[in-house]
């Protein structure tokens, strides 16, 4: 009788572990997640998880740059998952993810569908900019166009779209809408912003959210939770929608090639997926869902979708040319 108890309890025990999606060697170690998110959106729903699952999870923070260039230069590779960051700054890096189908796929919106299994995508993120009410005057700041006003010549808050996916999206957003009808009138555009900048970029896209809500720039380029997440904490701030039209894209969830917690990890992607987590996405952290069954926010304008664009380098070559005209204008070799 006590053999057939032991038995049981060896059996319930592993199939305990199966349900947390767990193999044995990966019990009592840490699901390990870079992440470019702010550590008030990531809490609550690492939290969450652990709490569901009862994997650990250990959290590495930084820009999406810096963190997709350790994970290239690691090894062996530390990281299980990369959590945040546009699927467009992410995807010339597909080589480092694994092939992963969620369940939950099946309710994605149809422009989210995954692919190729390594680009999943995780929430919809439009491009804002953010303007400080307080240092705005008789100024009218309604869209990209009007960041060329001298008066705001180095009170822009701007991140490096090398290392912030959110600036990267706002390059992509301007190229798309300032250069609609011929290309290369974005890149005239963007020309004339860098001079804009006064010699100014910012390390990452918390540092734009900050710089505006405290006052040290007037109006900042960044994504909409950040800019949401400044209005509700009752600072003199407000989202301006683009008029020249806003790109929305999704950042995305990635599992790393050779994860050491590849079911923990398949796990943590199912999670964030589902409908009650999309659910709580929208309700309480100000993110867009990318599923069929969760609500889109009320109001807000008409999104666009980056599409393919002709005539568009790939990201590389894009980041190059805008490192290009930003140090020509802020080193004083072009006026």
């Amino acid at each position: 009788m006590r053999k057939i108890i032991c038995y049981i309890m060896i059996l319930c025990c592993a199939l305990w572990a199966g349900g947390c999606g767990q193999t044995a060697d990966e019990a009592g170690e840490e699901l390990v997640v870079y992440s470019p998110h702010p550590q008030s959106f990531i809490q609550p729903l690492v939290d969450e998880f652990e709490g569901q699952t009862g994997i650990s999870v250990r959290i590495v923070t930084g820009g999406t740059g810096e963190l997709l260039e350790r994970i290239a230069q690691e090894q062996p590779g530390q990281a299980d998952v990369l959590w945040g960051g546009s699927i467009s700054k992410v995807s010339e890096q597909r080589a480092l993810f694994a092939v992963y189908h969620s369940p939950e796929e099946e309710m994605l919106l149809p422009q989210f569908r995954n692919e190729d299994g390594r680009m999943t995508p995780f929430t919809n993120v439009p491009s804002v900019l953010l303007v400080n009410t307080n240092l705005l005057g008789n100024m009218e700041i309604r869209g990209y166009k009007d960041l060329l006003n001298k008066s705001l010549a180095g009170r822009i808050a701007f991140a490096d779209p090398a290392a912030s996916s959110s600036s990267y999206a706002h390059l992509l957003n301007m190229l798309a809408v300032m250069g609609k009808e011929e290309p290369e009138d974005g890149w005239k555009y963007i020309r004339k912003f860098c001079r804009n900048l006064n010699g100014r970029l910012l390390a990452d896209s918390q540092e734009v959210s900050e710089a505006v809500a405290k006052g040290k720039c007037v109006a900042g380029c960044t994504f909409e939770e950040a800019a949401l997440y400044e209005t509700a904490q009752g600072r003199p701030v407000k989202i301006v929608y683009m008029q020249e039209g806003v790109v929305s894209e999704p950042d995305g969830i990635y599992i790393l090639k050779n994860a050491r917690h590849e079911q923990a990890a398949q796990a943590f992607v199912d999670f964030m997926l589902s409908r009650r987590t999309q659910q709580y996405i929208v309700n309480h952290l100000r993110r867009r869902s990318v599923r069929q069954d969760v609500a889109v926010p009320e109001g807000g304008p008409e999104l666009l979708s980056i599409g393919e664009q002709a005539g568009w380098e790939v990201q590389g070559e894009l980041l190059a040319r805008f490192r290009q005209y930003y140090e020509a204008v802020s080193e004083g070799r072009e006026k």
